[in-house]
């Protein structure tokens, strides 16, 4: 029989505290801090992600009725909702942001291997936003519409893995192609995007850098055709282009040629056009980089079902950056976790267990390690399920 650490405790084991502890120090997050630090602040807002909490007061009980429990999860200070509320007020949410980012930079490394669907060496990058609503008169700070509130989460998708590498978090007002300034381009990496992004200056700047595109085409586009490719059009393709742009800005923002490709998707019955600037792949890769864009999708609705990014602890600016920036933290983690331990479950089949496990004295590895038993649980699962090849 297992007499060991408690399960939560060994989720944690896989957390770098060196890191972390280096990131509150940049910030001061321990400044005059007596008690409740911000390690016990990051740990009980991740034990609310592990167990699906959605209040402060639902925090608490919980913890509090496993008062014996807590030293051995770590957690040092008094646990109160009003302690934890000053705290996610108060401490730099900055400190969370840089942590996440240190985890994404190590799970990146953990996942560059992994296929996404393509077959394409080169680094694929998927970017857009979702508006998370809230409500103007509890969070005044986060201006969308005149009677609406809500935040955007502009996220920058690494295909290999769906881990986010680029986040920022804005209010409903900001458009998403504004985000394309914050981004430093890798020379060589594709950058998968919907219409919304396009911006032929910006679009350049891309060029320019080294770096590849693929982004629909508005159905307003103004070129000219240069040159045209062979196609097999049995295979949806319609057409694949050299073109430029004669569009009285669009010509002076993006001076180059670009490629056209048209696709129909015959399954949802629609005529595609992407632009691009590699010149090199084949048509049908290019719409099949397109496609792939749909993983950016499917993560932003995983996080909305199974992280608290939807309902918040705190009303300002931010305690809600505080919570969004853990509960990303949460989730690389637990991707981290999987590798570390080759887990053949889902992300979302770890997350089930460790939630009703996390006070128990069973070892992690035979909680998620039972392959066959996991697998069919899967298979019975309904869920969007993320990490899936």
């Amino acid at each position: 029989m297992y007499t060991g650490r408690i399960v939560f405790s060994q989720v944690m084991d896989h957390m770098p505290i060196q890191t972390f502890r280096s990131c509150v120090q940049r910030y001061h997050g321990n400044r005059q801090v007596k008690q409740f630090t911000c390690l016990d602040q990051f740990l009980c807002m991740a034990f609310a992600q592990l167990t699906y909490r959605s209040s402060l007061r639902g925090i608490e009980v919980c913890l509090r009725s496993q008062q014996s429990k807590l030293y051995h999860m770590g957690i040092r200070g008094k646990v109160s909702r009003s302690t934890l509320a000053d705290a996610n007020e108060k401490r730099d949410w900055r400190i969370y942001a840089d942590f996440a980012q240190s985890l994404i930079h190590t799970a990146r490394q953990l996942y560059q291997h992994d296929e996404f669907g393509v077959d394409l060496q080169q680094t694929v990058y998927a970017l857009d936003a979702t508006t998370i609503d809230l409500c103007l008169s509890v969070f005044p700070w986060a201006k969308f519409r005149k009677t609406k509130g809500a935040v955007k989460l502009h996220t920058l998708l690494d295909l290999r893995g769906n881990i986010p590498t680029f986040i920022r978090i804005s209010d409903g007002k900001l458009h998403d192609v504004n985000v394309l300034d914050e981004i430093i381009p890798e020379s060589g990496s594709f950058y998968i995007m919907d219409r919304g992004y396009v911006d032929y200056s910006r679009l350049y700047f891309l060029a320019q850098c080294g770096a590849f595109f693929v982004i629909r085409a508005k159905s307003d586009l103004k070129f000219r055709r240069v040159y045209s490719r062979p196609v097999d059009k049995s295979s949806g393709l319609r057409c694949d282009q050299t073109i430029v742009l004669t569009g009285r800005d669009s010509k002076t923002d993006y001076p180059i040629h670009l490629r056209r490709v048209k696709f129909y998707d015959s399954k949802n019955d629609k005529l595609l056009v992407f632009l691009t600037n590699d010149f090199t792949l084949p048509a049908l890769t290019i719409s099949e980089l397109y496609r792939s864009r749909w993983q950016v999708e499917l993560f932003f609705k995983w996080i909305k079902q199974h992280l608290r990014i939807k309902t918040f602890f705190g009303t300002t600016e931010n305690a809600v950056k505080t919570q969004i920036w853990i509960s990303i933290a949460v989730y690389v983690l637990m991707a981290i976790i999987k590798k570390q331990l080759n887990l053949e479950a889902s992300l979302y089949t770890i997350l089930q267990i460790l939630s009703v496990t996390v006070f128990e004295k069973t070892s992690i590895f035979q909680l998620l390690g039972e392959g066959e038993l996991l697998k069919q649980l899967d298979s019975n699962s309904n869920q969007l399920n993320l990490f899936d090849f």
